[in-house]
C-alpha cells in the first residue's frame, strides 16, 4: 500500500457504493461538505482517506477514486452493532447532547469501541508517510489520536469534534471518561465547533487528569519528566457554498421552487424544517408550537404551510423508532384537526432528497425553522442562507446550535420555551421585507466569507503552528 503525506481518518469513507446501469457495483463520491473541503488538498498532497465502507463484513483492498487513495477498514456485523450503533450512537451521542435521551453504558460496547479504534489507528499509521499529517474526525474515533501517536510519534495529528462536548457534570458520568480524554490529547490540535465546547473539554482535562492548562494549551506528559503541548479551541465548520449558489441561480431549480409553492396551494408563507430524524433536532417542539398557533387562530391553514423533511436516521436504535412514532402521531393530529380539502397544515416527508430538490425547497421557503435542542453546528441553517441571493427569507435559529454563535442576525429562540418559539415564528411570518433584507445580507456575508475552505485552512494552519516542520 502506498503511503501519503496527508491522511484523513473518519468513520466512513467519502464514497457510497451504488449499483451501476448494468447491475455492476461502483463507487461514487459522497456529497458531504467535509469531502468537498479536503478533496483539492488531498489531491495535491497525494492524500489518503481511512474509513469504513458502510457495509458490515465487507473486506476490500485499498483503491483510488479521483486522485484520493481510499483505505477501507472492515467491521463485522457485531462491531457495527456494538461500536457504532451501541457505544458511538447510544452512549456518546446522547451523553454529548446534554442527555436529551438517556445514554446506555455497556462494557462490551466500550470494549468493541477500543478494538475498532485500534484498527483505525493501525490503518492510519500504515497509510501515513514519515513526518506526515493525520487528521482524525469525530466522536466515533476519540481514541485514535493517542493510538496513532503510540504507533507513529513522528507524525502531526489533528482531531476535529463535529458534535457538542458536554459540561463536566454530564461528562463525568462516562465510566471511561479518563481514557477518552487521553485519547483526544494524543492530537496536537483538538478542534471544536464552539468556544464553549473547547472550554468544557479543557475543564474536564484539568479536573480529571490534573494536567496543566494555560489558555487553550495543555501540557501533556510525553515521557519521564517530559511534556508536549496540545491545543484545544474552536474552529466552527461551514459549507461548500459554490454548489448552493449555482443551483439557486439555475432557472430549472427556480421553476421547481415555484412548482412546490403551487403544489402546496400557494400559501402566503411556507415554513420549512430540514433535519435528520433525531431527538436532538427539536422537531417535536417545532410541531407543537406550530400546532398551537393554528389552534389559537394566530395562523391559518389557508395562509401558512409547514414542510417538514425528516430524513431517516439510525432506525435500528429504539429511541429513533419511538421518536418517529411520536412525530408522525403529532403531525396526523394537527392535520386531522386543521386541514381543508385544498390546504394541509403540515407536509411531512420522511425521506432524503438530492441537493437540487433541497435547494428548490430552500428557495420556496419564507421561513427556515432550525430549533435543535443541541447541535454541534447545524449546516442546514448555512445552506438556507447561501441560497437566498434575493436577500429575502427569515432564519429562526435555536441558541443551542453552534451556528447561533456566528449567525447573530437570525431570530434566536430557546426551543424549550414553546411560547417564546410561537412568538418567534409569528415575528418571522410577519417580518417586513426591508428587515428581512437587512438581516439576510449580514448572514450571507458571514456564510460566504467563512466557508468550508476557510474552516479547513484555519485548522491546518493551527496544526502547522503547534507542530512546525
Amino acid at each position: 500500500m502506498a503511503v501519503a503525506d496527508f491522511v484523513v481518518v473518519a468513520n466512513r469513507l467519502p464514497v457510497d457504493r451504488i449499483e451501476g446501469p448494468n447491475g455492476e457495483e461502483e463507487w461514487r463520491t459522497s456529497p458531504g461538505g467535509l469531502v468537498a473541503a479536503l478533496e483539492p488538498m488531498m489531491r495535491s498532497a497525494h492524500g489518503a482517506w481511512v474509513g469504513w465502507p458502510g457495509q458490515a463484513d465487507l473486506e476490500l483492498e485499498p483503491f483510488e477514486i479521483g486522485g484520493i487513495d481510499l483505505d477501507p477498514v472492515t467491521l463485522s456485523a457485531q462491531e457495527v452493532a456494538e461500536y457504532y450503533e451501541g457505544f458511538a450512537n447510544d452512549t456518546i451521542w446522547p451523553l454529548y447532547h446534554d442527555v436529551i435521551a438517556p445514554p446506555q453504558y455497556h462494557r462490551e460496547w466500550w470494549e468493541a469501541y477500543v478494538v475498532v479504534n485500534r484498527r483505525f489507528a493501525k490503518a492510519a499509521a500504515s497509510a501515513v508517510a514519515k513526518n506526515g499529517t493525520v487528521w482524525v474526525h469525530d466522536y466515533q474515533l476519540q481514541l485514535v489520536p493517542q493510538l496513532v501517536r503510540e504507533l507513529r510519534p513522528d507524525v502531526t495529528i489533528g482531531y476535529f469534534h463535529h458534535i457538542p462536548f458536554p459540561a463536566h457534570g454530564l461528562y463525568a458520568q462516562l465510566p471511561w471518561r479518563d481514557q477518552v480524554l487521553r485519547g483526544l490529547l494524543g492530537a496536537d490540535v483538538i478542534g471544536f465547533q464552539r468556544a464553549q465546547d473547547a472550554t468544557y473539554f479543557l475543564t474536564a482535562v484539568r479536573r480529571r487528569l490534573r494536567y496543566e492548562v494555560k489558555g487553550s494549551a495543555v501540557s501533556v506528559p510525553s515521557g519521564p519528566g517530559e511534556t508536549r503541548t496540545a491545543v484545544a479551541r474552536a474552529f466552527p465548520i461551514s459549507i461548500d457554498t459554490a454548489p448552493y449558489l449555482e443551483l439557486a441561480a439555475r432557472p430549472d431549480v427556480q421553476a421547481r421552487a415555484a412548482e412546490i409553492r403551487e403544489s402546496l396551494g400557494n400559501p402566503s408563507r411556507i415554513l420549512l424544517g430540514v433535519d435528520r430524524l433525531d431527538y436532538t433536532k427539536g422537531i417535536g417542539h417545532r410541531i407543537k408550537a406550530y400546532g398551537e398557533l393554528l389552534a389559537e387562530g394566530r395562523l391559518h391553514v389557508e395562509d401558512v404551510t409547514l414542510v417538514q423533511v425528516a430524513s431517516p436516521s439510525r432506525e435500528r436504535v429504539d429511541a429513533y423508532a419511538h421518536l418517529r412514532d411520536e412525530i408522525e402521531l403529532a403531525v396526523s393530529r394537527i392535520n386531522g384537526d386543521t386541514d381543508t380539502v385544498g390546504h394541509s397544515a403540515i407536509r411531512y416527508l420522511h425521506q432524503g432528497y438530492p441537493r437540487e430538490e433541497m435547494v428548490a425547497l430552500y428557495l420556496a421557503a419564507d421561513v427556515m425553522l432550525v430549533t435543535a435542542l443541541r447541535d454541534g453546528m447545524n449546516l442546514v441553517a448555512k445552506e438556507y442562507i447561501a441560497t437566498r441571493a434575493d436577500n429575502r427569507g427569515v432564519l429562526v435559529l435555536s441558541e443551542f446550535t453552534g451556528a447561533a454563535d456566528e449567525l447573530r442576525q437570525a431570530v434566536r429562540v430557546n426551543p424549550h420555551d414553546i411560547e417564546g418559539l410561537k412568538d418567534a415564528i409569528m415575528e418571522a411570518v410577519h417580518m417586513e421585507p426591508r428587515e428581512q433584507g437587512r438581516r439576510m445580507r449580514a448572514l450571507r456575508k458571514r456564510v460566504l466569507e467563512n466557508d468550508v475552505d476557510a474552516w479547513s485552512s484555519s485548522f491546518l494552519r493551527a496544526l502547522g503552528e503547534v507542530h512546525p516542520r
